[in-house]
């Protein structure tokens, strides 16, 4: 990020002085692996939930649940359908109806959805079960179960979680993320820049067309979940190629193309810094990528785009970036 677009930015000062008290709620079986021993304790900022079917939450169930959250927080208000594996986005879509959704999101990734954890926006009725109970879940979240969808998973290990906390509200409860280091303890507040008109700048001759901006903002919102170097490929409302970890930006350009394969042909793509090298819009130009969403703000900016002036390829640029370690 270039100098100039890091003094535009306005920070809070966080306080001189933290201090956290957890209370324990019960031990849980082990950490991310048997050998770690590990616990689940109270925060002030705790959503409210119930487990409706399945064993108690491990450590891993936590660890998913709560990206799959986040995700489909961001679109709380429609029908979404979002899937983690290891902490990562691996599918994310919106549908007319929640089945619709659901339906886009298993056809994302069809190999990783095995062992997955899933969250959508809405209830989850019995036709929906029928669906869900034929893939092998550790977790299903969701505001809602109907009764007669609970009973589907009877003779499944699936865990059925409802969310009381209304999705519209769960960013409230992401205050800060800590990390614990040799060095010491870091804490940050929570990542919750968002798109505005302010941040949204066409810089391409091209200028995208108003399906080609839901696509971008939509990609917008998960590859902000993913864990950096990121890339979502995106089309009609459904994430067709997400690459995320990446040591470097234009390796996760080319494997998030080659997840989406033929369906790239004009799809958006979205990253989740800037482009430091016109090697990722050639790649995005030979994947046959219509339109690009990135942080722009670095000193190849203007090579950057003409680039994409070149290939037609139109550019949102916003300022924003959203890099997750």
């Amino acid at each position: 990020m270039s100098e100039e677009l890091e003094n535009n930015l306005e920070r809070e000062t966080l306080s001189n002085n933290f201090t956290f008290v957890f209370d324990k709620i019960r031990d849980l079986k082990y950490g991310e692996n048997p050998s770690q021993s590990a616990a689940l304790y109270t925060n002030d900022s705790a959503v409210d939930y119930e487990v409706m079917f399945g064993k108690e939450l491990s450590y891993n169930n936590i660890l998913d649940i709560s990206v799959a959250a986040k995700i489909s927080s961001e679109f709380y208000d429609v029908n979404c359908a979002a899937i983690v594996k290891h902490s990562s986005p691996c599918a994310v879509a919106l549908g007319k109806t929640l089945k619709e959704a659901c339906e886009k999101a298993l056809d994302c990734d069809p190999i990783s959805v095995f062992g997955s954890s899933i969250a959508f926006t809405k209830t989850v009725d019995t036709e929906m079960s029928k669906l869900l109970s034929q893939v092998n879940f550790e977790c299903i979240l969701a505001p809602g179960f109907e009764a007669d969808a609970l009973n589907l998973f009877k003779n499944k290990t699936t865990k059925l979680v409802k969310l009381n906390t209304p999705l519209k509200d769960f960013k409230k409860y992401l205050s800060c993320e800590i990390e614990v280091t040799p060095f010491g303890t870091l804490i940050q507040e929570n990542n919750s820049r968002e798109l505005t008109k302010d941040s949204f700048n066409i810089v391409t001759k091209l200028k995208p067309t108003t399906e080609q901006i839901e696509d971008m903002v939509f990609a917008w919102k998960i590859v902000k979940h993913a864990k950096t170097s990121a890339i979502v490929v995106a089309k009609d409302f459904k994430a067709i190629g997400i690459a995320q970890g990446m040591t470097n930006r234009i390796d996760a350009v080319e494997t998030a193309l080659n997840r989406a394969c033929d369906s790239s042909k004009d799809a958006v793509l979205a990253s989740d810094g800037a482009f430091l090298s016109v090697d990722n819009v050639l790649a995005a130009a030979q994947g046959r990528i219509k339109a690009i969403i990135q942080t722009g703000g670095d000193k190849k900016d203007k090579e950057i785009i003409a680039c994409a002036n070149k290939y037609e390829i139109t550019m949102i640029m916003t300022g924003i970036r959203h890099f997750k370690h």
